[in-house]
């Protein structure tokens, strides 16, 4: 039996390379047409081929022509593993050094996965125009491990940047989990320029989606809920009957779309678009009823003390004169600032805000003030006041003044700088 199996395998094996089926994203697919198998790879880079046509970037080839490179290939040997069916020669003209596909990365040879699949020795192999060596203690932004001291075939560094450094196994398993739509430098974000110079320095990157979103693992985060959770469903059909309209229709919740519910199951009308399910409503309605709790009883202070203040008015034994006049402004000044604390004002100010309350009301008196000889003349004090001359009336004026304008300052400021 064992014996029978080695002239399978040889059979399954690449013609070209000598070796069996192996990773397609870097050899290729497997391709077997009548008697000749080979990996897809293997035959872009074979030297003499000329493609008849192209699928979108993939060469085409006819059987005939890769039959004669097979044969051609048989006395070339490989400079790396020393093996025959070398197929590729470096594209360097006046070089001669062959070499198998799969010992490309060992003898430190440069593929290029582009166009028109050339491939370098190691002595012709390109070079990255970096301007400095690594620091000491840089490591590769995949593995983590140290990059080494200087640049060197194992090691590769972005072109935009030159300072995101990588182990060139370590970039190439990245570029095929990410694929030409995601793959990038990991530190700069670079997409262009880093895709050409990886591709120039022999790193393949498929055409496909990135694995992570192809993943079955991923596969739930596409589903759309499709049953109903109310609590009792009324749908004959069960929780996971749908209609497009009417009282079987589903209705996702508009916030979170992990729950659903029949128009009928949760009573609502044809015309209701959005539906939220508890989890979502509960919290935003009782946010919104603190809210308007709080902003009910901001407006309602004002008002409060204005009532206190006209009660203690009412309460009150109502004088006659400038004396009645001066407490309705006082109860004014109060209902307008009711956060004032009035025992805080200067006993000059006080006076002042009285003696011109006192004067505005002065033509008034003689109407308010009852006619008899029994009744006495109430007393006023700022009649009994000299005014004073000059400056020291005008800076006795400021004092209320900057009081009325800034009712919650110190008094204690306001006398040191006086």
């Amino acid at each position: 039996m064992e014996e029978m199996s080695d002239p399978e395998v040889m059979e399954q094996a690449c013609q070209l390379c000598h070796r069996p089926n192996l990773d397609q994203d870097i050899y290729g697919l497997w391709q077997q047409h009548q008697d000749v198998c080979f990996h897809a790879c293997c035959v872009y880079f074979t030297s003499g081929l000329t493609p008849v046509g192209f699928s979108g970037d993939i060469p085409a080839f006819r059987l005939s022509a890769i039959r004669r490179a097979i044969r051609q290939s048989a006395e070339k040997l490989c400079f790396v593993c020393g093996g025959s069916g070398a197929s590729i020669t470096c594209q360097e003209s006046g070089c001669e050094r062959s070499f198998h596909l799969p010992c490309a990365t060992r003898g430190r040879c440069v593929t290029q996965y582009f166009e028109q699949y050339r491939a370098f020795c190691s002595r012709h192999r390109p070079q990255q125009a970096v301007l400095r060596d690594p620091e000491p203690g840089t490591d590769c932004l995949l593995c983590l491990e140290d990059v080494g001291d200087r640049q060197s075939f194992r090691t590769m560094v972005c072109p935009v940047c030159q300072h995101a450094w990588f182990h060139r196994d370590c970039i190439q398993g990245h570029a095929l989990q990410a694929g030409i739509s995601a793959f990038r430098c990991l530190l700069c974000r670079d997409k262009d320029q880093f895709q050409q110079e990886m591709l120039r320095m022999g790193i393949r990157i498929p055409r496909r989606p990135p694995e992570w979103e192809t993943a079955q693992e991923f596969a739930a985060l596409m589903e759309r809920h499709s049953q109903c959770d109310a609590q009792h469903c009324l749908c004959p059909g069960g929780r996971g009957q749908a209609e497009e309209e009417g009282p079987w229709q589903l209705l996702l919740c508009s916030s979170c779309a992990a729950e659903g519910t029949h128009r009928c199951c949760s009573q609502l009308e044809d015309s209701t678009a959005q539906w939220e399910c508890h989890g979502c409503a509960g919290p935003s309605n009782a946010s919104s009823a603190t809210l308007q709790e709080a902003g009910a009883s901001t407006p309602r202070q004002p008002t409060q003390a204005s009532s206190r203040a006209s009660e203690a008015g009412e309460g009150c034994s109502s004088p006659s004169g400038p004396m009645r006049l001066r407490d309705r402004s006082r109860l004014q000044r109060r209902a307008q600032n009711p956060y004032s604390r009035p025992g805080r004002r200067s006993s000059g100010a006080s006076s002042e805000l009285a003696g011109a309350s006192s004067e505005l009301a002065a033509p008034s008196t003689a109407s308010e003030l009852p006619s008899g000889p029994s009744s006495p003349a109430p007393s006023l004090e700022s009649s009994s006041r000299q005014s004073r001359p000059g400056p020291q009336r005008l800076r006795e004026r400021s004092c209320p003044r900057r009081g009325a304008q800034a009712p919650y300052r110190r008094p204690s400021h306001r006398r040191r700088r006086r």
